[in-house]
């Protein structure tokens, strides 16, 4: 039987979608839950989130909202984003957190390294050089060579771009499960990636998955957060 893996990213405090996808893959079923990054920001339920993949056990890393994040909560200030509205997210974000998801956050890597089934697999938020760096489906195929010449892994597990696909260079197969709670795509249904993992070969099915945006929208209003996210949300586009 293969490792069964249930490939998260980027799911940005949405928790109706982040549910939506356990209810339709039953989360309990999979051997591994394995997390890219950016739990928070940007949708209300940031302690939801964080104590579902706490509760579930998930492999999780740090993306950029979360360390952002995190300077916060370490009484730094930023300078970016300059966007009055994301700079609410992010301290309204941090003011939110528990804290036991405030020391969940900051005990998180920036990136990890597991062998299931004799593979070295890297989970990475943007890319094994860069945590900020975006990979797509139509990335150079010669920056895909780059990487997988210097990643040291079988199999690269990333997110960031908020964009699903699967490569394979140099043997290194190069996974990104799309995002689980903000897509960019014209689309708000959920994303991600079920990977079933022998010693010599795997298997990847991308999973798109309708769930209640109106929640999401109630819990901005409920809070008094910006309302371009609301549109954002309904639509399923990238808007600041």
């Amino acid at each position: 039987m293969p490792t069964r893996i249930l490939l998260l990213s980027d799911i940005h405090a949405n928790f109706p979608a982040l549910a939506a996808i356990d209810r339709q893959l039953d989360a309990s079923a999979f051997d591994l839950i394995l997390n890219c990054g950016d739990a928070t920001v940007f949708a209300p339920f940031p302690n939801e989130t964080l104590d579902w993949l706490r509760s579930k056990r998930a492999v999780s890393i740090l993306g950029n909202t979360d360390r952002k994040v995190l300077e916060l909560l370490r009484g730094k200030t930023f300078a970016k984003p300059k966007k009055p509205d994301k700079r609410i997210m992010y301290t309204w974000t941090a003011e939110q957190l528990t804290p036991e998801n405030r020391a969940y956050l900051a005990a998180l890597p920036g990136r990890k390294i597991l062998e299931p089934e004799g593979r070295r697999a890297g989970i990475f938020h943007g890319s094994p050089a860069d945590d900020d760096e975006f990979l797509f489906q139509d990335t150079p195929a010669r920056r895909f060579r780059e990487l997988a010449q210097t990643a040291a892994c079988d199999i690269v597990f990333c997110g960031h771009s908020h964009t699903p696909f699967h490569k394979v260079s140099e043997g290194v197969h190069f996974i990104n499960p799309g995002s689980a709670g903000r897509m960019f795509d014209g689309s708000p249904h959920a994303s991600c990636a079920v990977v079933g993992l022998w010693p010599d070969r795997l298997h990847v099915a991308f999973h798109r998955f309708p769930y209640p945006v109106e929640q999401v929208i109630a819990g901005l209003r409920a809070h008094g957060l910006p309302p371009i996210y609301e549109e954002m949300y309904r639509t399923g586009r990238k808007l600041n």
